[in-house]
């Protein structure tokens, strides 16, 4: 790629030639001094606007730089963030207008959680900044070619230490939803629903008809909080109540619902968000595997999943008692030795 200026003596013209992606335009002028001045000052400027293309990122085919803003507004724009919206406010607040999708962006973040340890903000509260971050990053790599390399995952979530460990059992769970009045239906469902399939509350007031399938609810890439299509089996007993989406309930009155619950029943520390670990307990009690798990509960990483990780521990011991009992081979050879 280039541009050069030329004297054509049999033409009597001054010739501008720029050549871009094997392909050639020519300019020409009068081939007196006022022509060579108009020729060079129009091949000044094609090179100023060559070099401001080079550094917009707009040469040999790629797309202008993006700020980190633009991303956060195509990302609201085609997903559903509701479940994000409380940790994307302050993260934009954080980022600025003019930080560019990039390196910029991922130092950026990083300042950002450094800023909120500083703070003493938990570590759960961190991560869940620093996704919205790592978010925008990978759809701009991904779906929407912005940047050419996954910055994403050079943002790191450490596990928390803070971690919740509230699960509820089956009995816990009846008395929690006999102590919701049937008057409050939909909320009734939500919370139900919640402790049977681990969906988030976003992703369940988001729920439509088109989203059952034969007694399984199939999650789009853009109702889900990482953005990849999830599958969740519901129980038979708990399909009907699929039939009434999508559900009338708002956070506010499932807030309402769920906390005169939890008075009812004296559990004043349970938190809506406990049903979905339950879930996961549940689930590990039922014998599921910890990468079943992880795919149910739509996490990122086994690493996310490993939280869990000591209730399936708890089966440990019953694995050793199912193997092969062989002791009894060695019988004979002690009685031999004596």
């Amino acid at each position: 790629m280039g541009i050069t200026v030329r004297y054509r003596e049999k033409r009597n013209r001054w010739v501008v030639t720029e050549t871009h992606n094997g392909e050639r335009h020519q300019r020409t002028f009068a081939g007196t001094k006022e022509g060579e001045k108009q020729a060079n000052e129009y091949a000044a400027s094609r090179n100023a606007a060559v070099n401001d293309a080079r550094f917009n990122g707009e040469v040999m085919g790629r797309q202008p730089r993006r700020t980190f803003l633009e991303g956060v507004e195509r990302w609201i724009d085609e997903y559903d963030v509701t479940s994000q919206v409380k940790a994307i406010r302050p993260v934009v607040a954080y980022m600025g207008p003019d930080v560019m999708l990039g390196i910029e962006a991922v130092d950026k973040a990083r300042h950002m959680a450094r800023d909120l340890r500083k703070q003493g903000r938990s570590q759960s509260t961190i991560n869940n900044h620093v996704q919205v971050v790592k978010r925008v990053l990978n759809l701009a790599y991904r779906e929407w070619e912005w940047i050419s390399q996954p910055l994403g995952d050079k943002l790191k979530k450490p596990n928390p230490k803070n971690e919740r460990h509230v699960y509820l059992t089956e009995g816990d769970l009846r008395r929690l939803l006999q102590a919701i009045p049937d008057s409050r239906g939909d909320d009734k469902k939500v919370i139900a629903l919640a402790a049977v399939t681990g969906l988030r509350q976003g992703e369940l007031l988001s729920l439509e008809p088109s989203n059952v399938h034969g007694g399984r609810i199939v999650l789009r890439p853009d109702q889900t909080k990482n953005g990849k299509v999830r599958v969740v089996p519901v129980p038979a007993d708990a399909q009907s109540w699929l039939h009434d989406l999508p559900f009338a309930s708002k956070k506010h009155t499932i807030r309402v619902t769920f906390e005169a619950a939890r008075a009812a029943i004296k559990r004043d520390d349970l938190r809506f968000h406990d049903l979905r670990h339950s879930y996961a307990s549940l689930l590990a009690q039922a014998g599921e595997s910890m990468t079943r798990v992880r795919d149910l509960l739509g996490h990122s990483s086994l690493l996310v999943t490993s939280r869990y990780s000591h209730i399936f521990d708890a089966g440990l011991d019953d694995i050793g008692a199912r193997l092969p009992q062989l002791s009894a081979a060695f019988c004979d050879q002690t009685a031999t030795k004596h």
